[in-house]
């Protein structure tokens, strides 16, 4: 759907210092997050359907295994039911209370999942460490095909999220939890084989330590990530001093301060910034065309602009660069 912009002009307030200002409101509403309803309803269904079956696999056979790791998958659709309920809060429309609506709540998921992520493959690690000090013997026939199934499962719901990773990290912290799943049930069927084989039974543990490593490595990743985004760092691909030369640019313009750039959600991005263009009046064609540039350049759906004339008499109290 095309993106709409809706430009409003804000005629002469006075804001305690005197000169008039004008706003561009270059609202971007991408309508941008795709629509991963189907994908998280498909995931969450067919993971509680593999944990129940897992678990009454191993119960049958006796194998703690089996419902440990069914007890694990169960984090999967925690994971699933986060990021969805992210999703959809960030969708909601804004209120008089709440005027960017719920938009963060995309950006808190994603630190609850890393976290989620983090605590489970941190599960994982102790474990494999335990049992490469104490080694137990070669999984049953019965396990690897249930660790076959999980490979299918997990990864054939990871794929359908695998598209929107790139471009949302809500969408990234189940896409990991899922294609980590299946590269642990990757490795419990490889190190079983092995082990049967060969009798080695220290390989299963070793490969549960370096693939736990391994999503740890990209669990660290999104929790950092989503940690920046929760306190308003300038979301990674936007440059600000990029931006701050840009909006230099613009014809009139002598100065740019008070800039900020931030995330909405995990998919939207504001900014706000003072023009000091002297001697000029009010112009809602620059106005326009600054919004809709930031947004086709840089990403930047949601932009405020406020114009000033920069009379000395009348300083604008932001304008120092130690001011926020």
């Amino acid at each position: 759907m095309a993106d709409r912009q809706h430009n409003h002009k804000d005629h002469g307030h006075g804001h305690g210092h005197g000169h008039a200002h004008s706003h561009a409101h270059g609202h971007g509403h991408s309508h941008g997050p795709a629509n991963y309803n189907a994908a998280f309803a498909f995931g969450i269904g067919l993971n509680l359907l593999f944990v129940v079956a897992e678990a009454a696999f191993g119960f049958m056979v006796n194998s703690l295994a089996l419902v440990a790791d069914a007890a694990h998958n169960l984090s999967d659709v925690a994971g699933l039911v986060l990021a969805w309920g992210g999703a959809w809060l960030a969708q909601r429309r804004p209120t008089a209370r709440r005027t960017y609506g719920f938009r963060r709540a995309s950006i808190l998921a994603a630190v609850a999942n890393a976290t989620l992520l983090m605590v489970a493959v941190g599960g994982i690690l102790v474990e494999s460490v335990q049992r490469f000090r104490f080694p137990e013997p070669v999984a049953s026939n019965t396990v690897i095909w249930v660790a076959t199934l999980g490979i299918v499962i997990n990864g054939v719901t990871a794929l359908m999220f695998m598209r929107g990773r790139e471009s949302d990290i809500n969408i990234r912290g189940a896409f990991l939890h899922l294609a980590g799943d299946a590269a642990v049930s990757l490795g419990v069927v490889i190190s079983a084989l092995i082990a049967q084989a060969t009798g080695w039974l220290w390989i299963d543990p070793a490969t549960g330590i370096g693939i736990s490593l391994a999503i740890l490595y990209s669990a660290w990743g999104l929790g950092r990530d989503s940690f920046n985004l929760a306190f308003d760092m300038t979301p990674p691909g936007i440059d600000p001093d990029a931006v701050k030369r840009y909006l230099g640019g613009l014809p009139g313009v002598v100065d740019v301060h008070d800039l900020h750039i931030w995330p909405m959600s995990t998919t939207e991005t504001a900014l706000t910034a003072h023009l000091v263009r002297p001697g000029t009046g009010v112009d809602d064609a620059l106005l326009a065309r600054a919004s809709g540039e930031l947004e086709t350049k840089f990403g930047i759906q949601h932009a405020t602009l406020q114009v000033e004339s920069g009379d000395p008499a009348h300083p604008c109290r932001l304008a120092p660069a130690d001011v926020v």
